[in-house]
């Protein structure tokens, strides 16, 4: 599988292990920097281009990382088609898959050991999606709203229970 990476300056010593890592494990990385230490560097440039990438090449991944992981994951959401999760147990590596079909993971640098990340990344890569129809529903609601702005429709439950403003 093509895995997208960016980072930014929190995250280049798990982008630079993961380099390694992720080729060892059969993947073929393409790597969006940053490619020195800059303290002062910005996420989005990096972060940006890693889901660009993703976006761009059906069946690929992407993997994102910052200090918290929070910025990066919020930048990757922002391109059109992806769907960024940020990651940060076993868990929820698993569900980001298997519920959201999430094709982009947020981890934070500052948050974990590398050990703990590396697995929470491998856990992601190898986890499917589980294609059940409630998680495909939600999903396509997703994808309208962004495509559309049109909010899903509230069910007949809700309905009653809004504001009279």
């Amino acid at each position: 599988m093509r895995v997208h990476i960016g980072s930014d300056h929190a995250g280049l010593e798990l982008k630079e292990h993961l380099l390694g890592w992720l080729r060892d494990e059969g993947h073929a990385v393409v790597d969006h920097g940053p490619f020195v230490y800059d303290p002062q560097d910005d996420y989005p440039v990096f972060c940006l281009r890693a889901a660009e990438g993703v976006a761009g090449d059906p069946g690929s991944l992407g993997v994102v990382i910052g200090g918290s992981g929070n910025g990066e994951q919020i930048a990757a959401n922002y391109v059109k088609g992806i769907r960024a999760a940020l990651v940060w147990s076993d868990e929820t590596a698993t569900l980001a898959r298997e519920h959201n079909d999430a094709n982009v993971i947020s981890v934070g640098g500052r948050m974990h050991t590398v050990e703990e990340m590396t697995r929470f990344i491998g856990i992601f890569l190898k986890t499917p999606f589980s294609g059940e129809e409630r998680h495909v529903r939600r999903l396509a609601q997703l994808a309208h709203f962004q495509q559309t702005g049109e909010l899903p429709p509230l069910p007949e439950s809700a309905q009653s229970h809004g504001s009279d403003a």
